[in-house]
């Protein structure tokens, strides 16, 4: 929150920005942000593909001129309530270095797919091409608390534990070379056929406060019933996941779980008992209401 408002009052977020479409066929449509939220380009595009696979079966849309927009698989799950699958690729600021190098150059660039289920929750894979998310490297800086080995480099290209000598140098692909090619798999559709920034030029969020960050988007839709009837995808999928659930487990393994389990039953959890936040955000958000003069019960002092 505090980052995306320094940007709006500095002129390199647009608020008000409203996404336009370039270019329109039956089942592609190219899509500028026009420099707004990254929320709003992903819903945007979003809602487009939705529209084009009802008809086409198949669609994908391309954004550039957008910013950062949170959970790639927020946009999947809006596509997975409409019988579909989902499939949303974003780049981002610089963060990780080619394999054998050690200065930053692709984003985290996350890869996310989710599909609907009859459990009453969707499969929603959301993961990162780094080991860790860029964004628990920040909260370890901001607690003042170290990330485990293997996590990151420091701007020399030694390893290190330090979350601050992390965000200057750089984080590591997951898997070594396998995450470094997926790394380049979201570059080439987010970046290069988009025609939004690719690798270095792509803006930082916290660093570059004198340019915008044209990041890309990739999203597409797969609707189910063009492929089979959505009641046999859905039992089909079911079955997957009963057979996946039933498989021998090891010794430390007290339940298998698919992606998208856990975070369904947080959700479930922190609708009937609220949501948990730290001290330091709670902290900033205050902060920020001070300084725009916004009032809320909520941000009220204890």
């Amino acid at each position: 929150m505090a980052i995306y408002i320094k940007r709006m009052r500095a002129g390199l977020i647009d608020p008000k920005g409203t996404p336009r479409v370039e270019r329109d066929t039956p089942s592609v449509v190219v899509i500028d942000g026009c420099n707004a939220l990254g929320q709003v380009c992903g819903l945007f595009a979003a809602e487009k593909v939705i529209e084009k696979a009802r008809s086409s079966g198949v669609a994908a849309a391309t954004v550039k001129r957008s910013q950062h927009f949170g959970a790639a698989s927020y946009y999947g799950e809006r596509i997975a309530k409409e019988g579909m699958i989902g499939i949303v690729f974003t780049n981002a600021e610089p963060a990780m270095p080619p394999w054998g190098g050690k200065e930053a150059f692709f984003g985290t660039n996350p890869i996310s797919l989710v599909a609907p289920t009859g459990k009453g929750f969707p499969v929603r894979i959301d993961l990162a091409t780094s080991v860790a998310a860029r964004g628990r490297i920040i909260a370890a800086e901001k607690k003042g608390e170290a990330i485990p080995e293997g996590w990151a480099i420091d701007a020399e290209g030694n390893p290190t534990t330090d979350a601050r000598e992390a965000l200057a140098g750089a984080v590591l692909t997951m898997a070594g070379h396998k995450g470094y090619a997926l790394a380049l798999l979201v570059e080439v559709l987010c970046g290069v056929l988009s025609g939004a920034a690719v690798g270095r030029e792509t803006g930082s969020m916290y660093k570059d406060l004198d340019r915008s960050q044209d990041i890309g988007h990739f999203l597409a839709a797969l609707s189910i019933e063009h492929f089979l009837p959505r009641a046999e995808f859905l039992a089909r999928m079911d079955a997957m996941i009963d057979a996946l659930k039933s498989s021998p487990r090891r010794p430390d393994a007290q339940e298998i779980l698919v992606p998208g389990e856990l975070e369904h039953r947080g959700r479930l959890r922190r609708l009937s008992q609220g949501i948990e936040v730290g001290d330091e955000v709670v902290g900033e958000l205050r902060q920020l209401a001070r300084e725009l003069a916004v009032t809320s019960g909520a941000l009220e002092e204890d």
